[in-house]
């Protein structure tokens, strides 16, 4: 098994590809260990010391470290845990754990400007994202306020912000008159 690996605008995650899926559908974010107990794959990665976040894409794993580790102490172990679960034929999910589809349930007088942004950022903007390593979905509307939750590398990006403001509140803007504003959330 060879796991290639790609740097990430966030410095503090990196992506690694293992050449095969992941995760079938849906993305999966474990911010911390203990949400990580719902996977083996998340559990293998999270023993390895100066890990703090673990994220599923359909072809990826993305791993954020804390700040006073480095990449290169810990990039063998991660990868190492990676082949080993590959190798062990124990399932990615457990079987209690669920992905999650990615966008917040919306109905109501503004569902129908809801379902052009959802179709905007699942057309346009979470595929550029998955390409970094992370993920946007839509977390809720309001007065033309887009609400939006960051996953994987984009959670913590030092360019998260740039992202949010001149590219997906500028293409919203574009599309969807009524959109005014795109702010992030924590979930």
């Amino acid at each position: 098994m060879f796991i290639q690996t790609e740097s990430t605008p966030n410095p503090a995650t990196l992506k690694f590809l293992p050449g095969q899926t992941v995760l079938e559908a849906g993305t999966a974010d474990f911010p911390t260990p203990e949400a990580g107990e719902k996977s083996p794959l998340a559990q293998r990665i999270f023993a390895v010391t100066g890990v703090t976040g673990v994220f599923f894409g359909n072809d990826f794993v993305t791993v954020t470290k804390s700040d006073d580790v480095q990449w290169d102490h810990i990039k063998p172990a991660i990868l190492g845990a990676v082949m080993e679960h590959y190798q062990s034929g124990q399932p990615v999910m457990g079987a209690d754990a669920a992905t999650a589809s990615g966008h917040a349930e919306h109905t109501g007088e503004d569902a129908e400007i809801v379902n052009q942004i959802k179709d905007l950022l699942d057309s346009r903007v979470r595929p550029a994202v998955a390409q970094d390593g992370g993920d946007i979905t839509f977390h809720g509307f309001d007065r033309g306020v887009v609400y939006l939750h960051m996953q994987g590398a984009c959670a913590g990006c030092p360019s998260s912000t740039l992202t949010l403001k001149m590219g997906i509140e500028n293409l919203l803007r574009h599309y969807i008159p009524e959109v005014t504003e795109v702010r992030p959330v924590a979930v």
